[in-house]
């Protein structure tokens, strides 16, 4: 029986606890699906905020934010408003690996963000503390939230994003106290309501470096990193073609700073025993790269503009939980900051979050009906992995309460596809980071194609308007219609007249009967290069040409990757049931049985994906699916 004090506030179909990155996009795809959404945060002011580096993208982060936009989501549009320098990274590599990254204005990011927020339809964003997780009286389905003033909002459905906010601990050196990044508050009793909700939860910890004034720096002493002279952007639909850009730069520690913090060592709270949370691998604090990388004589710093209105610089790769004193110390030691002035010193920060393989591909609780996580909250790091999961927990949210089918992206289809699958079948030991190397078909994914790949899904549910849908399709007609125009034209023999042509146009020339198809394959040789030797090629876009080229150039490598697809695909087709008893498949050995119990996989091609599943256990259960399948024809 619910305390009399409660009172029911509202109904909704869906709520979402949380209004960073994983929030928004979880909130924003709800409402504009259709359904009656809102976005509980603790601060109205710290909508979107970027607690940490003030970024957007990198490598295989930047394909994410590609991939939330394809879908229909908001980071992109707003990383494009909003950002003060573009960078494409990677690009002396091949196109699978290449990343934009962007430097925001952390401050206007939110702001716009949360202007977004606020007018959409459909959508009530409040500040409330959410303490408790209302369940049905079976506690197999969600009901609603109870908030710490005694409101009772009813929903149909939950989102749970809540960022590093859960029974979080800020640690300063010897110094730690109850709190959420920069000074917020923390969620201290929601933790419990887990807990007695059955879900199972992790200690996480993540850092942060000190922010320095911008007028004490000695900017003569490091490198200048400016953006890239050619626009960037991250929407498919942003047509920005020039932009003012503030300038990064770029410094190193030395012997000096690393003595310093050899010396400090055991009042490093992560030696001394004060932080119990595992923090990232990836990502790690400047005191864990001394002492993981005692040959290194140097670390590169990037000192980034935090926005155009403050004079707060972030120290990228300095990120510390060492006392005040130490932080001061090992900074002076740098070049260009020998005088520089902290104005927030680095701190470590605490939190619950969930293990991930309670979840479904989905990102549905498995044993609490309409109860989703998104976010840092699954044990992820990053804006770009929170945005990720946030839009596709919001889509599916949305698509329970409509009774229409989930989205759920294999790993030949997004890098989100990846992130999801490798969080819910292998689960995770420390935050985890998005990277190129954890998809096995990067060629396919890359993120200039991100459009061709997800626009069409985000029409299934309801996310492209159809003023995106139209430019999708008249991109994709375009490249269907250059493609056809290159496959139509005659071979080029190698006369000299031929040869003439083609060194006019700045082509080495051909000595054997060469099609136009393989003349683009060359290193040489592009687009529009080509159309000056055969003008009846149709004028297309930057964005079409690349496709164009990128197609043509690597079609071997994409055939085989296809190939390689199609096999899993047979797997991935071969459905498990949902309430599968694995104790009445014979044969299966004690860990696999156990494992699969536990992470109860939608598929054969998930099952195979797990630890501690054998290719003798995935073979039992393909004879087993068989003779299932027998028995019912």
């Amino acid at each position: 029986m619910e305390p009399s004090n409660r009172f029911t506030a509202g109904s909704y179909d869906v709520i979402v606890i949380g209004a960073g990155h994983a929030g928004c996009e979880a909130a924003l795809a709800a409402a504009r699906i259709g359904c009656k959404t809102l976005l509980a945060t603790l601060s109205m002011d710290n909508i979107a905020l970027m607690p940490c580096n003030p970024s957007v993208g990198g490598p295989a982060k930047g394909h994410l934010v590609r991939e939330v936009d394809a879908l229909g989501g908001e980071m992109g549009i707003n990383a494009d408003k909003t950002c003060i320098q573009f960078r494409m990274l990677n690009t002396g590599k091949g196109p699978a690996v290449h990343a934009l990254r962007a430097q925001a204005d952390k401050k206007l990011y939110q702001f716009t963000m949360k202007e977004t927020c606020e007018n959409t339809e459909n959508l009530d964003v409040k500040q409330i503390l959410i303490t408790d997780l209302l369940l049905s009286d079976d506690a197999r389905a969600v009901r609603g939230v109870v908030v710490e003033t005694g409101e009772v909002y009813l929903a149909k459905t939950v989102v749970m994003a809540t960022g590093t906010y859960l029974r979080g601990r800020i640690i300063v050196g010897e110094h730690t106290y109850s709190g959420g990044p920069n000074g917020q508050r923390p969620a201290m009793h929601f933790s419990q309501s887990l807990q007695e909700a059955g879900v199972r939860l992790m200690r996480f910890k993540t850092g942060t470096p000190a922010r320095v004034d911008a007028r004490t720096l000695d900017y003569e002493k490091m490198q200048k990193q400016p953006g890239d002279e050619e626009a960037r952007n991250f929407s498919f639909l942003s047509d920005v073609r020039t932009r003012e850009q503030i300038p990064c730069w770029l410094t190193y520690t030395n012997e000096r700073t690393h003595k310093i913090l050899r010396d400090n060592m055991d009042r490093a709270p992560m030696a001394n025993g004060i932080i119990e949370g595992i923090g990232p691998r990836y990502c790690p604090s400047i005191e864990t790269k001394i002492l993981r990388f005692p040959d290194k004589d140097r670390h590169q710093l990037f000192v980034e503009p935090e926005g155009v209105h403050t004079n707060e610089m972030y120290v990228q790769g300095m990120s510390t939980s060492m006392p005040a004193d130490v932080q001061i110390a090992f900074l002076h030691t740098i070049p260009g900051l020998e005088h520089a002035h902290i104005m927030r010193l680095g701190y470590a920060i605490e939190y619950d979050c969930i293990d991930p393989t309670q979840l479904k591909p989905t990102l549905e609780f498995k044993d609490i009906r309409g109860f989703f996580s998104a976010g840092q909250s699954n044990g992820t790091s990053g804006y770009e992995e929170a945005a990720a999961q946030g839009i596709i927990a919001g889509i599916n949210a949305a698509m329970l309460v409509k009774g229409e089918e989930p989205l759920v992206l294999k790993r030949s289809e997004g890098y989100i596809g990846v992130l999801i699958d490798d969080l819910v079948t292998k689960g995770t030991q420390e935050p985890y980071r998005m990277m190129t190397s954890r998809a096995e078909y990067r060629l396919l994914l890359r993120q200039d194609n991100a459009d061709m790949r997800l626009t069409p899904y985000g029409r299934r549910v309801g996310l492209v308007t159809d003023a995106r849908w139209e430019r999708f399709c008249a991109k994709k007609a375009a490249i269907e219609a250059a493609r056809q125009a290159i496959d139509a034209q005659e071979d080029i023999n190698p006369s000299v007249a031929s040869n003439e042509k083609l060194a006019a146009a700045g082509i080495g020339p051909i000595h054997t009967r060469t099609s136009v198809h393989e003349l683009l394959r060359r290193q040489d040789v592009d687009y529009e290069k080509l159309r000056q030797v055969i003008p009846a090629l149709p004028e297309v876009s930057d964005e079409v040409r690349q496709q164009v080229e990128i197609s043509i150039r690597y079609e071997g490598y994409i055939e085989k990757q296809l190939e390689q697809v199609a096999h899993m695909e047979k797997l991935e087709s071969k459905l498990l049931p949902e309430d599968m008893d694995y104790d009445a498949v014979p044969s299966l050995r004690d860990e696999g049985r156990e494992k699969l119990k536990r992470i109860r996989p939608r598929s054969i091609g998930q099952a195979s994906r797990i630890s501690g599943v054998s290719p003798a256990d995935i073979s039992v259960l393909l004879v087993w699916l068989e003779a299932k399948h027998r028995a019912r024809s």
